[in-house]
């Protein structure tokens, strides 16, 4: 039989059994036809059924040393056998992606559903240039284990996106790498939900005796003893730590600007001692709004205050939930007081203390029982004398006070 006859031979043997056989038969089939053949027949199978020679020796092994044996009928290799699992052989492949994919997530950030824009084609690239050699499908897995996943757009929004609202993102980015990369401090502050104080349900659930769950009011009305707790949260980028300053009467600038001071007093200047700088990242509206002026009268304060300059960076409108604050402190305090009513303002308190991650969050918290006065007005010559820096980029968005020289 010349050699294109009998390599078709094979193909049409080998055509007829390997729907029914799993990996290890394949291997085991091959390797039997090939001992068969004698002399050149690992390089017949070769070529007829395009299994590799190397697979068809090792099926030969196998046969030689018992192998086959010792390996249960329902696997196809032995224990710890076969292509490593990616998240092994690259230990640190959630972090770079993370990094890679951190100035472009889109989507809710308190949801596990997280999603990119970037195609895993092009983060499979990039990881390789960081010499994670993986392909795209990989990438694809350990995206969806991250708990990311392709979406489409959803028409939830009212109102349309700013022209700039993209390229005001890549500009906070970038302002962002340059403190951390000077080791400036850089924090993130917002003003969480005001909470009602007394005995009301809360969402969520807590584990409790079987079918004797914490009794709470009927009803929702505050109570005007207790009145409403209004934290204002500062969140430190770099080293993962927050201060909730908690007010007792209004949200105003005042009690921002005196929760960062607070924040700067007992935890900031002794984590950035050699600080120059801060960087301020808030959302556009609120109590640091960039329309409002007593906010920025507030800064000047501040920054004289703390010996620092100060540069202020806000999010469109729109998109307050892509302020770090919101899903690396907020989201957690609010998991950790799931179920629990918030009686008093000592409870909350100790609830956000006791807020924590995996990651290493740490957070304290105490109360400004400070009245803070509403509708302050500033006149022009006030703002004027603030002396304000606008950025050339948006100087309505991002701007910076510099610290007043004693004279």
């Amino acid at each position: 039989m010349d050699r294109i006859t009998l390599i078709q031979s094979i193909r049409q043997k080998y055509d007829a059994v390997q729907s029914v056989l799993h990996e290890r038969g394949r291997r085991i089939w091959a390797a039997s036809e090939a001992s068969q053949l004698g002399r050149g027949g690992i390089s017949l199978v070769e070529e007829a059924i395009g299994m590799s020679h190397t697979t068809i020796r090792r099926g030969l092994r196998e046969i030689q040393s018992e192998q086959v044996e010792k390996i249960p009928q329902e696997r196809s290799r032995l224990q710890g056998g076969g292509r490593k699992n990616v998240e092994t052989v690259y230990s640190d492949i959630r972090k770079q992606l993370d990094i890679l994919i951190d100035p472009v997530t889109r989507g809710d950030p308190e949801s596990p559903l997280r999603w990119t824009c970037k195609s895993t084609r092009r983060l499979s690239e990039e990881l390789q240039n960081r010499k994670i050699y993986v392909s795209h499908s990989s990438v694809r897995q350990v995206l969806y284990d991250m708990g990311y996943s392709l979406q489409a757009n959803r028409k939830t929004r009212e109102g349309t996106d700013h022209p700039d609202r993209n390229a005001q993102f890549e500009y906070i980015n970038e302002q962002v790498k340059t403190f951390l990369h000077g080791d400036q401090p850089v924090i993130s502050v917002d003003t969480k939900k005001k909470e009602n104080l007394g005995n009301f349900s809360n969402k969520g659930r807590e584990w409790c005796p079987k079918k004797t769950p914490i009794e709470t009011n009927m009803h929702d009305f505050p109570d005007e003893e207790l009145g409403k707790a209004i934290p204002y949260g500062v969140y430190d980028i770099a080293k993962n730590e927050g201060w909730v300053s908690i007010g007792i009467n209004h949200d105003t600038a005042q009690f921002a600007a005196n929760s960062i001071r607070r924040w700067w007093t007992e935890m900031g200047q002794d984590r950035f001692p050699k600080a120059k700088r801060l960087l301020l990242t808030a959302d556009g509206g609120g109590s640091n709004s960039h329309r409002a002026r007593l906010w920025k009268v507030v800064l000047r304060e501040l920054s004289n205050d703390l010996k620092l300059n100060i540069t202020v960076c806000h999010f469109p409108p729109g998109t307050s939930k892509w302020n770090k604050i919101e899903h690396r402190l907020f989201s957690f305090i609010s998991q950790n007081w799931r179920g629990q009513p918030l009686y008093d303002l000592t409870t909350i308190v100790n609830l956000i203390s006791h807020t924590t991650t995996n990651e290493g969050l740490m957070v304290r918290c105490a109360v400004d029982d400070t009245k803070y006065e509403k509708g302050i007005k500033v006149s022009d010559e006030e703002l004027k004398a603030v002396g304000i820096k606008k950025h050339d980029f948006h100087g309505d968005w991002n701007y910076t006070l510099y610290k007043r020289k004693i004279r």
